[in-house]
């Protein structure tokens, strides 16, 4: 990575502090309240097939790529809301973004263009950000276990809204057309943003002392990235930028990996199970994120103190589940590879999730997740253009195994340092012969 795109996307950097720390009633909160505002983001999009031709696309020909446009735009906007967040306030952004997501939506659902329905959907990835924006408002009060627990908890949400929110759009449907559902879902983000008026603002805590190794008192220790010097830090010491740069590479790769999976997964179930109805293609989609509602919290206790081998073990999943969906022909083998992506999903999800509370130790929190925010959503328009590309040209299976390379490459490149490290643990003077 370049020096001018290391100062684009590197967070600044604070001195470490004691949280203020949130209720768990108030964490709960503030992922409802993303839950609730996430409704229209991830259940209408699908039908964008049905929407456009109502707005003179008739063969929803633009149907792809605005798939990817609040993405897109999310992306390059995250740093920047990041860092205001960081000087202005983190529930003032927060609530920025729920309010102007509602804006968003009711401009899409009164949409009368395609180019106006276009300019709605820049303007929900300029002006949403819910989910980095929630992140930097947890960042900010907690730290460590805390908040690797909260940001498994919001990624819960994220996964909830993904699995439920398509089901009450399309039951929905036959009152009214996916593109009203953006102006009536238009209140969900409203009423989010009512519930966090009423959330504290994190306060600014006094700086207090760091441990020996760079970590804040009562930290739990994680598996680190690179041998770290002992010594005291200093006041304003600059925490290790390679454990950042390595947790954006992931992330990348990780959203890259799954993402690509999404678009032409029904059109391969309806290839090698011919008759299959929708809700049964449904339920297949639905399955890895089903897998994360149920296992994520205990997966996030067994591999809080060792993430990295959570994240390595979680890319062999996604590689063998994506290689999977290539060879299965029965629904009992869809079922099986689904849950093994499934696997996957929730050992990549919850230990990139506490990698990312422990880079967050001394930095800004509203720029750092802003920034993982930017380079998960470029490995999602990475993902849909990849996807896309490869279909055109080899089918639907083509972006299956685009992804399994990636993930096989990804989950080996974590893999080899711990390995290394086990062989000179056992290989060390101290160890009996």
């Amino acid at each position: 990575m370049s020096t001018a795109t290391s100062r684009r996307t590197e967070p600044a950097v604070v001195e470490t502090k004691a949280r203020p720390g949130l209720a768990r009633r108030q964490v709960h909160a503030v992922a409802g309240c993303y839950f609730v505002a996430s409704f229209a983001a991830l259940g209408l999009p699908p039908y964008l097939t049905e929407v456009l031709p109502e707005l003179g696309d008739g063969a929803a020909r633009w149907a792809g790529l605005l798939y990817v446009v609040p993405t897109l735009f999310g992306a390059l906007g995250a740093p920047l809301w990041g860092r205001l967040a960081d000087r202005f306030g983190r529930k003032r952004l927060l609530l920025r973004a729920q309010l102007g997501l509602a804006a968003a939506f009711l401009l899409a659902g009164w949409a009368d263009s395609l180019a106006t329905f276009a300019a709605a959907l820049v303007v929900q990835g300029v002006l949403g950000g819910t989910f980095a924006a929630s992140n930097g408002y947890l960042g900010a009060a907690l730290e460590g276990h805390a908040l690797s627990r909260a940001l498994t908890l919001m990624q819960g949400s994220a996964r909830a809204a993904l699995v439920f929110a398509p089901i009450v759009v399309g039951s929905l449907t036959p009152w009214l057309s996916p593109h009203r559902q953006y102006a009536l879902l238009a209140v969900l983000p409203l009423a989010a943003a009512l519930m966090l008026v009423t959330l504290p603002e994190p306060a600014a805590a006094p700086v207090g002392a760091v441990q020996g190794d760079g970590t804040a008192p009562g930290a739990e220790a994680t598996e680190p990235a690179e041998p770290v010097p002992a010594g005291p830090v200093p006041t304003g010491h600059t925490p290790d930028a390679r454990p950042l740069r390595a947790l954006y590479a992931l992330e990348f790769a990780f959203v890259f990996s799954t993402v690509i999976s999404f678009p032409y997964l029904i059109s391969l179930i309806s290839q090698r199970l011919p008759g299959t109805g929708p809700l049964v293609s449904g339920v297949l989609f639905a399955l890895p994120h089903l897998c994360y509602l149920v296992a994520a919290m205990g997966v996030h206790a067994a591999f809080r103190t060792r993430p990295r081998t959570g994240i390595a073990l979680g890319f062999g999943c996604i590689a063998a589940g994506l290689a999977g969906h290539g060879l299965a022909g029965s629904l009992a083998s869809f079922i099986a590879v689904r849950l093994v992506l499934g696997a996957g999903l929730t050992l990549g999800l919850v230990c990139l999730s506490v990698l990312a509370a422990d880079c967050a130790k001394g930095r800004a929190p509203g720029g750092l997740f802003g920034s993982i925010e930017f380079f998960s959503k470029a490995g999602a328009v990475a993902a849909g253009v990849a996807a896309t590309a490869g279909n055109d040209w080899f089918g639907p299976v083509a972006p299956l195994l685009t992804g399994t390379a990636i993930a096989v490459a990804t989950g080996l490149a974590t893999a080899a340092p711990l390995l290394a490290r086990t062989l000179r643990t056992r290989r060390s003077p101290r160890c009996p012969r």
